[in-house]
Order: structure tokens, then sequence, then C-alpha cells
């Protein structure tokens, strides 16, 4: 009866720590019209300050969950000065 309390208990121990290494990869978002972003925290992004035309940016952030979330896409450059 021990011996089934303490394999129970090590698969309970096992999974949770499992859990913990997998939310440690980020998530990689695809992007797309009306797509929902859970943003809580941005960590990173691309500045666009010195950019020209449609460039690829970059967006690291965390959601209210604490997971990592990543998404590339494409942005029109705010540095386009004396271009119609």
């Amino acid at each position: 009866m021990k011996a089934l309390i303490f394999g129970i208990f090590g698969l309970i121990v096992s999974g949770s720590a499992m859990a913990d290494t997998t939310s440690a990869t980020p998530i990689h978002d695809k992007p797309s019209f009306f797509v929902h972003l859970d943003i809580d925290k941005v960590i990173s992004h691309t500045d666009l300050a010195s950019r020209c035309g449609i460039v690829p940016a970059h967006l690291d952030y965390l959601d209210h969950a604490g997971q990592e979330h990543v998404m590339d896409y494409l942005v029109y450059g705010t540095g386009c000065y004396n271009q119609n």
C-alpha cells in the first residue's frame, strides 16, 4: 500500500516538474486579420523610426498568464520623411 501511495506521489511530482519545463518555451503567434492578442507586458519590439516602407517587425510579449509569445509580422515603417 505504501508503494502505491509513493508511486502516485511520484507521478504527481514528476508531472508538475514537466509542466514547468514546457512553459518556458515561447509560443510563436501567426499574424492574421482580427487576431486577439492577450498582451500584458511587451518585452521587446522592432524600432521602426529609421525604417521606410513595408518592413519585417518582431514582437516579444507576455500574456496575462505569464506565458511568453513571439510574433513576426510586416508593418509600414515610420521613418519615411518627405515622401508621399
